[in-house]
């Protein structure tokens, strides 16, 4: 009998973000992906969402958790919680061993060098075609096309058979680049040794037809700049998105436009893509934002962060009248060239509407097709099965919806219903002699991060959103323990509860409501200090409800005389 292989997901499975799969085989383990997930406008002052590593960081050995970790290209989606995991990694263990792409590696080296766990990880840069060890299992990585360069799908030889891994894919027949998936190879692994289990991308799975070419949206964008004589142009992309901006500048040289990059993720990447050979462009193409003013506006192209509405972005700025190096007025034209992603639209909204008030002329996939998806569409994913044809199936990346549908073209395609696995987040799965099996769950619970990993509980959340629903009263007493005596107060300070001018009659019904109950309390031979601060909290939620139907965060402090 061969050994069993267990493949366990911490995240990525019901959501778009926190991509990260653990596989192991005779307790010894690899990483697949480490993502991390945006936090939005629900989870009030979250900076991002991780997975949940404590069932991870439990199983210890000679390596520690982990042998090696595979991360298959440089979305934060799939490499954007490893600083926070290898944060907490014993500090005595070895570097833990990274496989990666040369542009992938070069991101994730910035990302540990800013917070100072670069020693933490060894990466080893591996590239199209090439076999490794990872830990206990035979690795062999592919191209795959996506909207960043340097993707990877990964065959992992297990002692239960090839787990192929496609990454996010798109099948493109003229990327930028030339790189195009792997299906050929897929094709020889699916004939021999055959694939045992196929983990494919779900985002676009609901999505009829086929995507489109990166280079159609080239030919849009360069139509689109080359109509904007005499105005300033803005473009807002993705800074990851390397064939997107080598299109952008391709179009501003050939009208005359000189380029300057703006955002330091986009500067940072756009320096790294250059210094790698993915971005092909002469230097005569671009200058420093700082060099602008002495050019016309019809000779300028900014290519800038921020088309996702992110607060601290250069385009937000714009929009906000707050960019140090961009005054946006209504001789400017702006390129949005991205699609919101689930959960900022109305980020990116405020954004367009910013823009507009400043009188750009703005751009967008919902007016011009200035942007194309990263994901295969159904067709495609038919295409995947097919060249394949793995005799298990377990969709993965995206939400539950995305898997489902996923499911359900697999068994259009013939799959029998019982080969065709959906998992959540926690969820393992075990590969053995006898096939593929759910072997329970994990938790797979969401991590917040906030400053500092997991200092903010569900607790904290839940005050937050209550805060800025229902605003926020504070209640303060002194007592006489020896005297059983209220000495002053109450006194209430708020926020955010009730506008003037009846706020002053909920405050003082919100005092007479405490103290009547404090002094009750009190002469009742009550004298601790956290069942009196109890009463007062319970009074002042009971009395606001009643009076304001509202139910604001209480805070209540008895001080001692």
């Amino acid at each position: 009998m061969a050994a069993t292989v267990a493949v366990t997901f911490l995240g990525g499975l019901g959501e778009i973000g926190r991509n990260c799969a653990v596989l192991e085989t005779s307790g010894r383990r690899v990483l697949l992906d480490c993502g991390r997930m945006f936090a939005g406008d629900d989870l009030p002052g979250v900076e991002s969402v991780i997975p949940d590593f404590r069932w991870l960081l439990d199983r210890g050995g000679p390596s520690g958790p982990l042998e090696a970790c595979v991360v298959t290209h440089a979305h934060e989606d799939h490499i954007g919680a490893l600083p926070h995991l290898l944060e907490r990694l014993q500090p005595e263990l070895p570097a833990l061993p990274v496989y990666g792409s040369d542009f992938t590696l070069g991101l994730l080296n910035h990302k540990l060098s800013e917070a100072g766990l670069r020693d933490r990880a060894e990466p080893r840069r591996v590239g199209d075609g090439d076999s490794f060890k990872a830990g206990p299992f035979e690795c062999e990585v592919m191209p795959v096309t996506h909207s960043v360069p340097g993707g990877l799908i990964t065959a992992f030889t297990t002692p239960q058979g090839v787990i192929l891994h496609s990454s996010d894919f798109k099948l493109d027949l003229t990327p930028v680049d030339g790189r195009r998936t792997a299906l050929s190879r897929i094709g020889a692994l699916a004939h021999d040794p055959g694939v045992r289990l196929l983990l494919a991308d779900s985002t676009n799975a609901d999505a009829p037809g086929s995507s489109r070419s990166e280079r159609e949206v080239g030919e849009v964008l360069r139509e689109a700049i080359a109509q904007q004589a005499g105005r300033r142009l803005i473009v807002g992309a993705f800074a990851s998105h390397i064939h997107r901006v080598q299109q952008v500048i391709e179009a501003a040289s050939a009208v005359g436009r000189t380029v300057a990059t703006l955002g330091r993720s986009m500067q940072r990447n756009v320096a790294l893509a250059r210094e790698l050979g993915l971005l092909r462009i002469p230097d005569s193409a671009l200058c420093d934002i700082s060099d602008l003013e002495d050019l016309p506006p019809g000779r300028v192209l900014i290519v800038c962060t921020g088309s996702q509405g992110e607060p601290l972005a250069a385009l937000t700025q714009m929009a906000e009248g707050a960019n140090k190096w961009v005054d946006v007025t209504d001789t400017d034209t702006v390129i949005l060239s991205s699609h919101p992603i689930p959960g900022n639209e109305a980020a990116v909204a405020a954004l367009r509407n910013g823009l507009a008030r400043r009188g750009a002329r703005v751009l967008h996939t919902g007016n011009l097709d200035v942007h194309t998806t990263g994901h295969g569409q159904q067709q495609e994913l038919k295409v995947l099965h097919s060249v394949a044809s793995p005799e298990w199936f377990v969709p993965v990346h995206g939400e539950y919806s995305h898997l489902v549908a996923h499911a359900g073209l697999a068994q259009d395609m013939g799959m029998p219903a019982e080969r065709v696995l959906v998992c959540c987040d926690g969820d393992r799965i075990e590969l053995s002699d006898g096939g593929l099996s759910h072997a329970g769950s994990v938790g797979g619970g969401h991590v917040y991060v906030d400053g500092t990993v997991g200092d903010l509980g569900s607790k904290v959340l839940a005050e937050r959103r209550k805060a800025g629903a229902d605003g926020f009263v504070a209640v303060a007493a002194g007592v006489a323990p020896d005297r059983g005596a209220l000495v002053s107060g109450p006194r209430i300070k708020t926020h955010g509860w009730v506008e003037e001018p009846a706020l002053r009659g909920h405050e003082a019904a919100v005092a007479d409501a405490v103290a009547k109950e404090l002094k009750r309390a009190l002469a009742a031979g009550e004298r601790e200090r956290d069942a009196l601060e109890d009463l007062m909290m319970r009074t002042a939620r009971r009395t606001s409800r009643e009076r304001t139907r509202r139910r604001p965060v209480i805070v209540a402090v008895v001080t001692e005389h």
